[in-house]
This record gives structure tokens, sequence and C-alpha cells, in this order.
């Protein structure tokens, strides 16, 4: 009889690698099963590659005799069906490697962790002590049945703090995920929820706790250590309903039985992926939904747009909160004929009311003492000698730093007046801070920020300056929200500024009292009053319908190519058949060679994704020919960036 014959992806950025290899799995050789760890052969200089084996076959179409596997790594199947069907959509998707995607499914193997797992017998997760839970907040919405038959929803935060047995505090947003979650498990089915960063996700193990659900719950975050995610790891390997937390990764958790994928705050920018392929966290989810058929939400305070063009193909079913218990915003502004200040005198009169009752909260555009300085002769802003990097303050009394590189600036010298002297511009969150500490006397000063890691607070007086992002969660709640440098925040280039503005705005919102005064100082317009009213589904249309006009994400995709001339020019040419939009350039890149950006409509996507992934192996595989008398240079590599928000920026 012949040997069996393992079908198997090979762990190798290279794209020509990017299929299965059949290999002959020698008669010796026990245990190999789909999803095991394998090394194999290469026929390149005698090299031995890691391997998952996908498939087991009993012959082989090819030809010629087939090398066999050089070793079983492990016995243990870690790469399930599901992951690899997933793996393979999403690097499709976006013209990627599929072995990319899998170094984010699987983590690194740890020995002493799978020996403990095998020698236990493969413990699954405990069934859930806990059934069905009331999802609270959604007055007229069937959302628990709607979930229980597999929608898809879009699904509007409830913008409150949840209290906790314990008498912490968390956000509603995780309340309402932990019930749906806990609805989900006592069905027997399993359910992943990505969040974007640890604060998330340790609100929603809170929530999930007061539930009562913390035995099934698997934690798979950025943070932990190997062991301790790889532990999580194996123990979503079974079958049970558990319920996966986590960051971008925990979306490629092997739920077999899945019945819930949650993606919290979709808009925010850390569910995208900043390894190659670059997934989203919002593409994968929609993904392994279409494959799995299990519910899907999206859930935040602020719908993205790319969320409303969902929700406009009635892709995406819209659930809003119970208006009664939207935030109690208040636009402030200085008086006409008045000069504009930073903290307008309504903002001062409700955070001092406020604080004589419990914390306030202050956001601030930046970190730092004086994130910009400038030459004090001229006005021109400072910039680093060595690259010419913007100049700050850190912290009062310290020589400017350079925030690219570094580097101290001490002495410096104007380029364009040769004055020696600087002078404060802006007021990052250390300088705000001193000087609510003279304005509020007596009153304690709280710094949250990147230097500075504050996750809760007591329900006692304190004044928080918090960059956006970094606002702790106060006990109770905050007594009122001041959201100042509105206009600074606006002025950044980028097109998807108007949209995290108002994700910011509605975050901190989210964590005032009852209706504590949240306010919004200088910024007016139809942004503004969109905050105000509460209508994040109007602006989301708004904005979209813009963008529909302009041609911009996401009304369109987008694939951006990078290398050298000739090379991206072929790229481009590839396209000829295929009914895109257009082409934006070529335009020179720093790094060398140049960029295009293609755009195309969603149905031809896959005819995109397919002629560019071919071009890209072409590429790979190419034999550059050396020209006599000329000394060779380091040629850019062709790279494909699919739906990159940075190339509008």
């Amino acid at each position: 009889m012949a040997a069996p014959v393992a079908r198997v992806v090979i762990d190798s950025p290279l794209p020509q690698l990017d299929h299965l290899f059949d290999y002959a799995v020698p008669r010796e050789m026990e245990g190999v099963v789909p999803g095991v760890r394998v090394r194999v052969p290469l026929r390149t200089a005698g090299r031995v590659a890691d391997a998952f084996v996908v498939e087991v076959a009993d012959e082989s179409e090819h030809g010629g005799a087939l090398s066999p596997l050089d070793a079983l790594v492990s016995t243990v199947p870690v790469l399930s069906t599901e992951v690899w069907t997933l793996a393979r959509a999403v690097a499709d998707r976006v013209a990627g490697t599929a072995s990319d995607v899998l170094r984010l499914a699987v983590p690194k193997r740890q020995v002493r962790v799978e020996k403990a797992y095998v020698a236990a017998g493969s413990p699954s997760v405990p069934p859930s002590p806990v059934g069905a839970v009331p999802t609270a907040g959604y007055a007229g919405a069937d959302l628990d049945e709607g979930i229980a038959g597999g929608g898809r929803f879009a699904l509007d935060a409830v913008p409150t703090l949840a209290r906790l047995p314990d008498g912490g505090s968390v956000g509603s947003w995780a309340v309402t995920a932990a019930r749906l979650a806990a609805n989900t498990a006592a069905r027997g089915r399993q359910t992943i929820v990505s969040v974007p960063d640890h604060r998330d996700l340790d609100q929603l193990e809170a929530a999930l706790s007061a539930i009562g659900v913390a035995d099934i719950v698997l934690r798979f975050d950025a943070a932990q250590p190997p062991a301790e995610r790889y532990r999580a790891f194996l123990a979503s390997l079974g079958d049970g309903p558990h319920i996966v937390i986590g960051n971008r990764s925990a979306l490629y958790a092997p739920a077999s039985r899945l019945g819930l994928v949650v993606v919290v705050d979709d808009g925010d920018p850390l569910h995208r992926e900043p390894l190659a392929p670059y997934a989203h966290s919002r593409d994968v989810a929609l993904v392994r939904q279409s494959q799995s058929g299990a519910a899907l939400v999206l859930l935040s305070h602020a719908r993205s747009v790319d969320a409303e063009r969902l929700v406009e193909l009635e892709y995406l079913t819209p659930v809003s909160p119970s208006p009664s218990v939207r935030p109690r915003v208040v636009l402030a502004e200085d008086p006409p004929g008045e000069a504009s200040s930073r903290i307008p005198a309504t903002a001062w009169a409700l955070a001092r009311e406020g604080l004589a009752a419990g914390p306030v909260l202050v956001q601030v555009a930046r970190p730092g003492y004086a994130p910009v300085v400038a030459c004090a002769s001229c006005g021109t802003a400072a910039t680093c000698a060595r690259c010419h990097g913007p100049l700050g303050v850190r912290r009062r009394g310290q020589a400017p730093q350079c925030g690219v590189c570094g580097a101290v600036a001490a002495p410096w010298r104007c380029d364009v007046c040769d004055g020696t002297s600087l002078r404060l511009v802006s007021r990052g969150s250390g300088r705000t801070a001193e000087e609510l500490g003279r304005a509020f006397p007596g009153a304690r000063v709280i710094v949250a920020d990147g230097e500075h890691r504050v996750l809760t607070l007591p329900d006692t007086p304190a004044l928080v300056v918090a960059t956006r992002g970094a606002e702790p969660v106060a006990a109770g709640g905050y007594r009122a929200v001041l959201l100042l440098d509105g206009e600074r925040m606006l002025a950044r280039e980028s097109l998807t500024i108007a949209e995290d503005a108002l994700r910011w705005w509605s975050n901190a919102a989210a964590l005032a009292a009852p209706r504590a005064p949240v306010v919004l100082a200088g910024v007016s317009g139809p942004l503004a009053q969109a905050f105000a009213g509460w209508n994040h589904a109007s602006f989301a249309a708004r904005e979209l319908a813009d963008r529909r006009t302009l041609g911009f994400p996401p009304s369109v995709r987008t694939a951006t190519v990078t290398g050298p001339v000739d090379a991206v020019a072929a790229a481009v040419e590839a396209l000829d058949g295929i009914a895109i939009r257009d082409v934006l350039g070529p335009t020179p890149v720093d790094e060398g060679g140049v960029r295009s950006i293609v755009r195309f409509d969603y149905r031809v996507g896959a005819d995109v994704a397919r002629e560019l992934r071919a071009v890209l192996i072409r590429n790979a595989t190419a034999r550059r020919r050396p020209v006599a008398g000329r000394p060779q240079r380091a040629v850019p590599s062709l790279r494909l960036h699919f739906d990159d928000p940075e190339v509008w920026t």
C-alpha cells in the first residue's frame, strides 16, 4: 500500500510558497492528522521548514515521488478546519499569504504547557452554569431573539456606566456584551468578543465575572506571558460553550461551535492589524460570520462609517438604546466679541460644581507638558537638528526633546532667525494638570496618559486630566466631563478625523454619572450638533454620502501598491481586464520607489486581489540579471496593502 499523503501549509511569508504541498507520511510516523505541527524538507539548499498539516489523503495528484515528512513536532492538532478556512479566506481577500494569518491565529508552541495539556487528557471548559440573562437598555428591540437566530446587528452601546456587585463600575457596553455572550453559552454555543485594548478587556472580564460565567472565559491578550496565552489557546480547542475575549487575534480562536462574534468599537484604529496582510478586525469578523453562520454584533458608542455602509446595504440591522439614557451634552463657547479661551466660562463653572461632588474628567489632545514648542523670536515651529522631527517638552523644566528620534535639543538654534530661545506653544496633559491645579487650589489632580497608567478611580473629588483613550473608569461615574482641544484634534489631516473625534468624545461621555454635564469646548458646526444630539447614525450617514461622492473609502475599496517603478507599473497593467474605478499615482515614497493607489468596487475585489497576488508572486520569483559595470543596489520589494486608511492622511 502507498504511504498516506499529508498536505501541508508551510510557515513562510514567501508568496510563491502560499499553497498546499504534498509530502509522504513515513509508516513509522504515527499521529499525523489534520492540524498538527510538522517539519518538512525543502528542495532548496537542504533546508527544513515548519508547517501545519491541513489534510491527510490516500494519494497525491503529483505524478512524481514525494519527499517524506522530516518530523512530527506535536500530536496536538492546533490548526482546526475552521481556522484554516478563515485564514485562507482572509488572505485571499487582501492578496496576502495564509501563513501570515496563521501566525496571528496559532500562538508559538510552549512545550511545558502542551505536555501538561496532553497529560490532563485535553481538559475542556466546563459547561455554563448560568441560564439566559435579559439584555437591558434596548426598549422594543428583541435583540436576544435576533442573536439566537444568527442575526447581524450594528448595536449602539448604552452610554452609561454599570455598577458591579463589588462596588466597581464598568461601561454598560461591557455588561451588554457579557450578557449576550452568557446567553449564547446557555444555548451551548461559543462566543468571541474582540475589543481594542487591555482597558476594555479588564472591563469585559469584570462584567463576565459579575454575571457568573468567569469559569468559561478564555482571555487572549497580547500582553499575556506566552505560556498563559498558549494555555488559553489550547483550552479553546474544545467544543464546550466557552467565551473567548481578547484583541484582534481573538477572532481567529478555534471555536467549532461558534454562536456569536462581537467586535467592540470597530472604528478604533487598534483594530487595524499592523502586520501583513493587514486585515481589520471588522473584516475578519465578517468573513468568519459568513462561514460559520454565527450571529454578529458591531457594538460601539459612535457608529463607524464602515458599519453605516453595512446598515445601508441592509446587511446589518441597526439597534439603538432608549433615548432616555443619552448623556447631557453642553456646547460651550465664549460669547461673541470676546477672545476665545481654552476653557470657556461655562465649562469652568460646571467643573467647579462637579468637583464638589466627585471626580471630574478633563480630556486633552496630547500627552506631555508642551508637545509643540517654537522659536521665541520668529514663531517658527522648532524642529530637531538631527531628523527634523517636532520638538516638545515632556515635563516642566526639562530640555526640549524630539518626538521622532528622542534626541535632546540642548542647545538649540533656529534655522530661520538664529534665535536660541523657545516658547511653549501647546498644552499637553502635564501642563494642563499644572494649570488646573493652580485654578483649583487644594484639589487632587491626576494625570492619565501614555506615561501614567491609571485604570480606575474611587468616587472621591479629583481632577483627572487624561488623553483620549486613556480615561480611567471612576466608580459611579464622573460628575462632569470637559472635552478640550477639540479644534486641535480636528485639525489633523486624516480622512477619518471627524468620526474619530466623535468616537473619542462619545467614549468619554459614556463615563459620566447620570445627568452629569459633558462639556464640549470650542467646537461648533454639524459635528458638534451631532454629538450634542447624540445623532451618531445620522452623522455617519452624511459622512458616508460625502465619501461616496468623492470616491473615498469605505464607499470603495483600495489597493496600495508600493515598490520599484517597473514593478508597480506591471501590477497596475495586470488589472486592465478588470473594471476598476481609477489609479492614483504613481508618486514617489520616502523609502525609494513609487506608490500607486487603485480604487475599485467591492464586487471586483476578489478579481483585483487575485491578479495583484499573481504579480506579487512573479515579482518575488523573478531573477534579476546583473548589469556589467554597474553596482548592484537593493531594489525596494513590491508591497500590497488593501484598504489602508493611512494613504489619505
